[in-house]
């Protein structure tokens, strides 16, 4: 079973621009796919999508299932628990005292308290190297230790799906190096939308190359992101990690 399929996914903004058309891929469960495009494409837009957080409306068919199931009511809280999103700004998605507190917080609306909570927490801040930081105050945490937070967030509602937009953006070099490890060990489907096409290589066997709201193209990192011709069109380049290789 694919961790998630999107079909013919369509959206409009309120005010009628169209903000994603046609949109259909699948991940399969354990993938990493890099999703790339120009600012505009719509890579956040379609993210919001896969927890249900931006409905299609009308929709009289729900065009996203994560492990089979309909992302549309009454499986909502359910599939949200599933699918993690990490947002660009960490400080979007922090709103706690303590960093405790704030890893707690989706596991407790879940319905998880006393030893089991503890323990989940507890797992997710090593899971994500912040072992220690429980009572740390988020506000004083560099911004790759806050996108670590977010991220054990995620890891401590279980997501088997992570839905990440720009997660190296603002890190330092060694912050993004710790984050691209932590993402590799994780052994759950990613959705990566990036503009850190070096990430892409290096993380995602697949990428899906997003523009004015479609699918441009899908297929193997490595072969798509040398192509020089298809990156120029849509407004990205041929990362230096593929420099030295030649399209095919």
């Amino acid at each position: 079973m694919n961790a998630l399929e999107v079909r013919h996914l369509g959206y409009h903004y309120p005010d009628g621009t169209t903000a994603l058309r046609d949109v259909t891929f699948a991940v399969a469960e354990g993938e990493r796919v890099g999703l790339i495009g120009p600012n505009g494409a719509g890579k956040s837009t379609l993210l919001l999508h896969l927890n249900g957080l931006l409905p299609e409306h009308p929709a009289a068919v729900p065009t996203i299932h994560v492990f089979g199931t309909a992302v549309a009511e009454p499986q909502l809280a359910a599939i949200r628990a599933r699918v993690g999103l990490l947002f660009q700004d960490p400080d979007d998605q922090i709103f706690c005292p303590t960093v405790w507190e704030d890893v707690a917080f989706g596991p407790l609306q879940l319905g998880l308290h006393g030893a089991g909570l503890a323990t989940r927490v507890e797992r997710a801040l090593e899971q994500v190297g912040l072992g220690g930081f429980d009572e740390r105050l988020p506000h004083h945490l560099s911004r790759g230790e806050k996108r670590r937070v977010c991220l054990a967030g995620l890891l401590a509602c279980e997501a088997r799906l992570l839905a990440l937009d720009e997660p190296t953006s603002d890190l330092d070099p060694r912050g993004r190096r710790e984050l691209k490890g932590l993402l590799e060990a994780l052994p759950v489907a990613q959705v990566i939308a990036t503009h850190d096409l070096e990430l892409v290589v290096e993380l995602c066997p697949r990428v899906i190359v997003l523009d004015r709201g479609g699918v441009v193209a899908q297929g193997p990192t490595a072969e798509l992101l040398a192509d020089e011709q298809l990156m120029l069109a849509h407004g990205l380049e041929r990362p230096h990690i593929l420099r030295h290789r030649h399209p095919h």
